[in-house]
């Protein structure tokens, strides 16, 4: 009973900090759900795009820009990642996941060049939380308002945008690229916009963590692909995904539900460096769940004439 209430009471304590922190990382799994639903591009530049927007921000942050500033410029180094890597695939006929590889090993060496180094600390520079009004700057709660407004902005925007002539040309082009070209669409510049919006999305994940945490790391990055997918994955399963809005709401939702559970989890006591391996296997039974349904119900017909 003492270990049930300990539990509880410090996953109650953690839920400001993870729902900031979720709210901040639902970029990348917009950023991850974009190619992957409605381009049908597996892309792995997420997970170079995150520390890129990061690393490009944490650079203008010490140098005197304001954030948003830093933020623009991160924006616009993702999408150029994410397009560089639907150009390849699209140029080269190389595998989107390849593609994808290829760009995030770059992206390695391109971000320590943008930072001279590993890491940069930006405390004491001005971010976006400070401009909340009512809320302290730098405490959970500046970073909700900031991020949950940042996230409806976002959400609304993309909502409207793939109602209209380009955003039905997007999905199209990931629904069935040939019927889509015959009927006049050009696909390549509905793939590669689709997937630099997808970088965009990472990168601005990846600016706004810097302006939370305070500091830029080339690492920071890593293993964010696959927590993404695994919130994707949860957000999918609780909202759905047969909607434009059930599609964009489904990375918000699965963010926070999945840092919630890393929440409990940690509070429960299990060691952090167990929690990839969780996650990992959480993916995969996500992953290989639909597979096992269809086998199962392909398989009962059989039993029953077998038994006749």
């Amino acid at each position: 009973m003492d270990f049930v209430q300990t539990t509880f009471a410090s996953f109650i304590s953690l839920i400001p900090v993870t729902l900031a922190q979720s709210l901040i990382l639902s970029f990348v799994v917009l950023g991850i759900m974009i190619p992957f639903r409605m381009l049908s591009f597996p892309d792995l530049t997420s997970e170079g795009a995150f520390p890129l927007g990061g690393c490009v921000c944490g650079v203008l942050l010490a140098g005197g820009a304001s954030p948003v500033t830093a933020i623009s410029c991160a924006l616009l180094a993702g999408f150029v990642a994410g397009c560089c890597t639907a150009f390849i695939h699209l140029r080269f006929r190389i595998h989107t996941l390849l593609a994808g590889i290829l760009m995030m090993t770059m992206l390695y060496s391109i971000n320590l060049r943008i930072m001279g180094k590993s890491n940069l600390s930006v405390f004491g520079s001005p971010t976006v939380f400070d401009w909340v009004p009512f809320a302290q700057p730098g405490f959970p709660v500046s970073k909700i308002v900031a991020a949950g407004l940042l996230a409806l902005v976002v959400f609304i925007v993309l909502n409207l945008f793939f109602k209209t002539e380009q955003g039905t040309a997007v999905r199209a082009v990931g629904a069935n690229p040939d019927m889509a070209e015959a009927q006049g669409i050009n696909v390549w510049a509905a793939t590669i916009g689709g997937v630099g919006l997808a970088g965009a999305f990472s990168a601005l994940s990846g600016a706004v963590m810097v302006q939370s945490q305070g500091f830029a790391d080339v690492n920071m990055g890593l293993g964010i692909l696959i927590n993404g997918l695994a919130a994707l994955m949860i957000g999918e399963a609780i909202v759905g995904k047969q909607t434009v809005w059930r599609q964009l709401t489904a990375p918000f939702v699965g963010a926070v539900v999945y840092y919630q559970l890393v929440s409990l989890c940690l509070a429960a006591g299990m060691p952090p460096p167990d929690l990839k391996l969780a996650t990992g296997l959480f993916v995969l039974a996500m992953l290989a769940l639909p597979s096992l349904r269809r086998s199962r119900g392909a398989g009962a017909p059989a039993r029953e004439t077998f038994r006749e």
